[in-house]
């Protein structure tokens, strides 16, 4: 359950800074009412998915999951261009993204209890 709220949380992170653009410095309302909500909504869902999944690859996945979102969205959209170098670098992060995912968590050092993904809320 941690990772999904983690990836709901990345996009929310893609929409917040998609608006905060759109938002042309806080001077329109509509889309800085959505950066706020997206903002909030975002860092909620971090801090919770972090509750069970180390801080390091949480955070590692929300931005760079987010980061991807962003791009990719701003392709799609024409806002920015759609070029060779720029699907492989995105590509490459989500391929980055995937394998922190797949990677076995560490194992605790001394006394301490290793975060797991029990799947509860």
């Amino acid at each position: 359950m941690a990772w999904i709220a983690l990836l709901v949380s990345a996009v929310l992170e893609a929409v917040w800074a998609t608006a905060l653009g759109d938002s042309e410095g806080f001077s329109r309302p509509v889309p800085t009412i959505a950066f706020l909500v997206a903002l909030a909504l975002s860092m909620l869902g971090l801090g919770w998915a972090t509750k069970t999944i180390p801080i390091g690859t949480a955070y590692a996945v929300w931005t760079g999951t987010g980061a991807a979102l962003t791009v990719a969205y701003a392709m799609l959209t024409g806002a920015e261009p759609v070029t060779f170098l720029r699907v492989l670098f995105v590509a490459g992060i989500v391929g980055a993204v995937v394998g922190l995912k797949l990677v076995p968590a560490p194992r605790p050092r001394g006394g301490e209890q290793a975060p797991t993904d029990t799947g509860r809320a």
